[in-house]
């Protein structure tokens, strides 16, 4: 696949352009290359572009991912459906006339009302786990409070044993166009029926339960499935796991998103872990062998005769699976040196006699020269 361009180089914009730069940067070049109005070679392909652009810098939180991972990070954690849901792209083809034609160019993607058809909300539920579990991958089970279809009604709205009539003014479709010119042009807009609200039909008698609305609100147990090598803030998206809706509308998606408890030996550096090991003096003057911790279980390190303090010994391939990738980050052990905060009088005549060998004067302390 081709590299990607930087999306502001896209849109002919700076990196800091306020967002009604970004927007009236984006709708100029939609009226340019829209395929509905260009007929030429390379004009939808253009336009995707242009459209995948402006669903990135249009969103705060997905300007400011991008802006720090670029196009290779930001790819790794959004799939180009990720990238268009909640891009409001509705108002502005609302205004340009071009209706179904924007959903149609991207298979069904997106969910701006234009089918008449609402889409359910989209939810979000915070997930915290281990660092363990976010290495070796996991299944949790979370509760989610949703709206759901009405068990009484099975989502018609109305009261069993009433009929539902079909709305006279759309005839059942939930939409109604309207013509209207903008400059020497005319277009034909596409909106939702207002006498249903984009149902299709009219209930007369509504169900007791739902009040006419056809949901409910219940509690769903959900399985939430996490990939080995997961890291803080990712979102996992499971697709018709949100809210439902009505007029035949596709249910919206959860995310869930991710969170890493501290861990109390190890801190995590993209796919590194990093780990202090406290040593004596002595085994750092004459070497040792000591055990560590790793997130396979404990194995054993060399200390080499002399090391100082902050040295950092590297062990290939115990720290994070790579996510969606092949093989594993490093463990990096920092190094310390403990020291002793009592001493006994013989550990106190020991350390004297060394201080001396070394030409130390304990009293004193020794001089460094800034």
């Amino acid at each position: 696949m081709p590299e990607k361009r930087d999306y502001y180089e896209v849109l002919g914009v700076q990196k800091s352009a306020p967002k009604d730069e970004i927007k009236n940067a984006y709708r100029k070049l939609a009226l340019q290359y829209h395929p509905d109005r260009n007929k030429e070679a390379g004009a939808e392909d253009k336009f995707k572009e242009i459209s995948e652009a402006y669903a990135v810098l249009s969103d705060d939180q997905k300007r400011t991912q991008y802006d720090n991972l670029g196009h290779a990070g930001f790819d790794q954690r959004y799939t180009s459906e990720d990238i268009f849901r909640g891009a409001d792209f509705d108002t502005i083809f609302r205004d340009m006339g071009f209706g179904d034609f924007f959903r149609t160019i991207f298979g069904g993607g997106f969910s701006n009302g234009y089918d008449g058809r609402r889409r359910g909300q989209d939810l979000a539920f915070d997930l915290e786990i281990t660092l363990e579990e976010a290495a070796k991958g996991t299944e949790r089970e979370v509760e989610i409070p949703r709206t759901e279809q009405c068990d009484v009604c099975n989502g018609s709205g109305a009261r069993p044993g009433t009929q539902v009539k079909t709305c006279p003014q759309c005839n059942g479709s939930g939409r109604v166009q309207n013509m209207h010119k903008v400059g020497f042009a005319t277009y034909m807009q596409v909106t939702a029926c207002p006498t249903c609200k984009g149902r299709g039909k009219l209930i007369e008698t509504p169900c007791n339960s739902c009040h006419g609305s056809g949901l409910m609100r219940k509690r769903r147990k959900i399985t939430v499935k996490i990939p080995p090598g997961i890291d803080e803030g990712f979102q996992l998206r499971l697709r018709g796991e949100g809210e439902m809706t009505t007029s035949g509308g596709e249910s919206g998606d959860l995310y869930v998103i991710v969170h890493l408890k501290q861990h109390p030996q190890f801190v995590r550096e993209g796919d590194d872990l990093w780990h202090i090991t406290m040593i004596s003096y002595p085994q750092a003057a004459l070497g040792a062998e000591i055990s560590v911790p790793t997130l396979d279980g404990p194995t054993t390190i060399k200390i080499h005769a002399g090391i100082q303090v902050g040295e950092v010994i590297t062990l290939r391939g115990k720290g994070m699976p790579r996510f969606r990738g092949y093989g594993r980050g490093d463990l990096l052990v920092r190094v310390g040196i403990a020291v002793p905060q009592k001493l006994t009088a013989n550990q106190k005549a020991l350390l004297e006699q060394l201080a001396k060998e070394f030409g130390t004067d304990t009293n004193k302390g020794r001089k460094f020269r800034l």
